[in-house]
């Protein structure tokens, strides 16, 4: 997944951290950003020398990394995939109606 600024909700490294039940320190998101857990990694951008995430990455990475600890495989889908299947849809729905 990749981060849409003009349609996600971007947040800062430290809001995203403090927009998490557990509050995790601003290290550890930038950790995650990083070097991941279980080969999960959280989505950044960089926009005028600032990093941001976004609550659609964090809602991605935690699906993620849990789908990883419980030995799951999340199909990874590329925002290339997601524009094919958005487009597909659409003809469907032109067909259809």
């Amino acid at each position: 997944m990749s981060i849409d600024i003009h349609s996600d909700s971007l947040l800062t490294i430290s809001q995203a951290a403090k927009s998490l039940p557990m509050r995790p320190n601003v290290s550890t998101v930038w950790r995650w950003i990083q070097r991941g857990v279980r080969g999960v990694t959280l989505d950044s951008v960089v926009v005028g020398g600032r990093r941001y995430t976004s609550k659609e990455a964090l809602q991605s990475f935690v699906e993620r990394s849990t789908a990883a600890a419980d030995g799951k495989a999340m199909p990874v889908r590329t925002s290339r995939q997601r524009e094919r299947e958005i487009t597909a849809a659409e003809r469907d729905f032109d067909v259809n109606s």
